[in-house]
């Protein structure tokens, strides 16, 4: 039988992978890969650029090509097959990884090639994706003694199993929980929510309405749930998944696992020659240092927590003198919240989203990025699903296609759960011929309901457009060269200028007269509410940003201070941040950290502050637009050619400074979100 992930095609043939080709596929590249650079290497040829990195950037792509549509299936239809397959590729994987960074003839080449006449002659983005090539065997320990690198490999293959428990252990433990309720405790819910809660109740065989733990189920719990004891038993759930607290106390159980990662992550990072894991994750980022990052993060602190303070106590004044409630718990503060937000603005998520079907949605998105950037976006019916909500949309510019991207937008209980775009092809050359970038977006949204389309909350609405604006990053590149490709070779710390930069369209009138449209009329948004929509933008934008500030805080501190002799209670350390910064303090048996994927299963480890380090970028990139308009085709395709068509040639703070004419300011970021400082 045939192996498709070993075949050549322009798209994966999802429907013909089975779990059986998986790891067959995995061995037979990862071999045939290294058996190619070894010969390679021993032809005597003189190092340069196409009988080197471009001779491997081949070989790795056809390796990626494999293994992308393995590695989403595992993220948005896991199974117990697939799982082990995919796990047991891992350490194959990482063991490549390492190999590769360790192989000393092959750093000599390409220290050759960069040493040599021909540097001169390449191109930027070759000379770059070579610089970060020299850069990345240095930090793979290409330098190392023996024994040593032995024991990187061990690190590394260690951590990728680890990262990957982590992440099946919340998906387990967000499944393993679900809750029958009635209408009655119910009361308070919004249509939506209720006729989505009924469905999943018929979907698992039961009666009335069923809670479960994916996003589109707590949410609306949450915020509109009269019954507080039933917000309790959901927050509890959700706030120990994963964990020794609450429901499933001891199942599934992340702490073990947080403490050997870090301690994994400190050895490998001292195994290097940093003092700790935060100055490693540093040597691929914008920041220069790690006080650097803490200043910065210290610096918003102290700009945001007095208004902070002051939102939090206007909610806890409102929930006492309207609402006779002494003490705000955790489980009270988002719906004490959106009774304050629709006292004080009349608004509220549920009157905004029949406007947001999704339909239109991504109508009102393409005609966005057409006007910015000269594209158009068409859909492609006739292609090889996983699954048979899966949509596929090719990007055209003068009806040539230029990429494509995938759009699952559902969540369900196989999928893990938030948002994300991910690589399924990248731009390049391949044998001459352009590869085109195809992208993976994924969010995680209320599916349709009988004849009710998806219909998009505001915070929906805005993650959609940043997922897009990651996919734009992607897809928009003008590379040829993988390494720089997209987002590849893009300081991590500046990989979300693109996607916070589009979200700001979503508050702007003349974007939202064609992004919205009722489901049944086809009325854009009306004016009156649009008006309470935008005067409620910044509503609580101060708690936000220092909810962010804490999760950034803890996890650049987590890695900074982390010690294997005496390591900090990770607990006592988040305790500490949030007294520091935070002005809502969850409840003893809040375990945050345990389903915190970003950091300890994802690519954020001492890099959270990302975040909001490239929303200062995104803010300031965006007043541009402000000052020049907002649809200037003239400011989109600067944006286009000194952003997105760059990806990682050029390095994050020229990139910026070629943009905008100068270095970031926080002044814009602080004013868009109503932060007088």
């Amino acid at each position: 039988m045939s192996n498709p992930l070993l075949e050549y095609h322009l798209l994966p043939p999802f429907s013909r992978i089975r779990t059986e080709h998986v790891e067959e596929a995995v061995r037979t590249l990862v071999d045939h890969n290294k058996t190619a650079i070894d010969t390679l290497l021993q032809s005597g040829q003189t190092p340069a650029w196409d009988n080197t990195l471009q001779a491997i950037e081949e070989l790795d792509d056809d390796l990626e090509r494999a293994w992308a549509p393995v590695s989403h299936l595992n993220g948005v239809m896991n199974s117990q097959d697939l799982r082990e397959a995919y796990n047991r590729c891992l350490p194959l994987l990482s063991e490549y990884s390492t190999w590769m960074g360790q192989h000393r003839p092959l750093y000599q080449a390409c220290q050759q090639l960069a040493d040599g006449p021909g540097y001169a002659g390449l191109d930027p983005a070759r000379r770059k994706a070579l610089d970060n090539a020299l850069r990345d065997f240095r930090l793979a320990g290409v330098a190392l003694p023996a024994a040593q690198q032995q024991r990187y490999g061990e690190l590394k293959k260690r951590l990728s199993e680890l990262g990957s428990t982590f992440s099946e252990n919340v998906l387990d433990a967000t499944k393993a929980w679900t809750r029958q309720a009635s209408a009655e405790e119910l009361a308070g819910l919004p249509a939506t929510a209720l006729a989505s809660a009924r469905q999943a109740a018929e979907q698992a065989g039961k009666s009335g309405y069923l809670l479960t733990l994916e996003f589109p189920s707590v949410q609306p719990v949450l915020t509109y749930c009269d019954n507080a004891a039933l917000r309790q038993e959901v927050y509890t759930a959700n706030s120990t998944r994963a964990s020794d607290q609450g429901p499933n106390a001891g199942r599934w159980d992340n702490s073990p696992l947080i403490s050997e990662i870090l301690d994994l992550r400190l050895e490998l990072a001292q195994l290097l020659g940093f003092d700790n894991y935060a100055e490693l994750s540093l040597a691929t980022k914008m920041a220069d240092s790690p006080q650097q990052v803490v200043d910065f993060l210290e610096n918003l602190a102290a700009r945001a927590r007095p208004q902070a303070q002051r939102e939090w106590q206007e909610l806890c004044d409102y929930a006492r003198d309207e609402h006779g409630v002494q003490t705000l718990q955790a489980w009270d503060v988002a719906y004490y919240a959106e009774k304050l937000k629709q006292a004080r603005y009349q608004v509220s998520q549920e009157e905004i989203r029949p406007y947001l079907p999704v339909d239109r949605v991504l109508a009102g998105l393409f005609e966005l990025v057409g006007r910015l950037y000269g594209i158009a976006v068409a859909e492609i019916d006739d292609f090889d699903h996983y699954h048979p909500d899966v949509r596929l949309f090719e990007l055209r510019q003068q009806g040539k296609a230029i990429a494509r991207f995938y759009l699952d937008l559902y969540a369900r209980s196989d999928k893990r759960g938030g948002a994300w775009m991910a690589d399924c092809r990248v731009r390049r050359r391949r044998q001459g011929e352009l590869q085109l970038p195809v992208a993976f977006l994924v969010c995680n949204f209320t599916a349709p309901v009988g004849d009710t389309p998806s219909l998009l909350t505001e915070q929906e609405l805005t993650t959609l457009f940043h997922e897009f604006g990651h996919g734009l990053h992607h897809m928009l590149t003008q590379q040829e060269v993988a390494a720089v490709s997209g987002i590849n070779g893009v300081a991590w710390d500046a990989v979300e200028l693109p996607s916070q930069f589009l979200e700001n369209w979503c508050y702007e009138p003349e974007a939202l007269a064609f992004i919205t449209g009722h489901y049944q009329s086809g009325e854009p948004l009306p004016r009156e509410l649009l008006d309470k929509m935008l005067a409620a933008k910044n509503f609580q934008s101060a708690m936000f940003m220092v909810r962010q500030l804490e999760f950034g805080l803890f996890d650049f501190r987590l890695h900074g201070e982390w010690s294997l002799d005496n390591p900090p209670s990770v607990q006592g350390l988040l305790d500490a941040v949030r007294r520091e910064v935070a002005v809502v303090v969850p409840p003893a048996f809040n375990r945050f950290q345990n389903s915190f994927s970003h950091i300890f299963a994802g690519g954020y480890a001492a890099g959270y502050y990302s975040y909001l380090w490239a929303e200062v970028l995104s803010a300031d990139a965006y007043s541009r637009f402000e000052e020049e308009g907002i649809f200037n085709p003239a400011t989109g395709a600067d944006f286009r050619d000194k952003v997105l068509a760059v990806g990682g040639s050029v390095d994050a703070m020229q990139l910026f400074v070629d943009f905008r004419g100068r270095a970031p300011d926080t002044a814009a970021l602080l004013r868009h979100s109503g932060i007088a400082a």
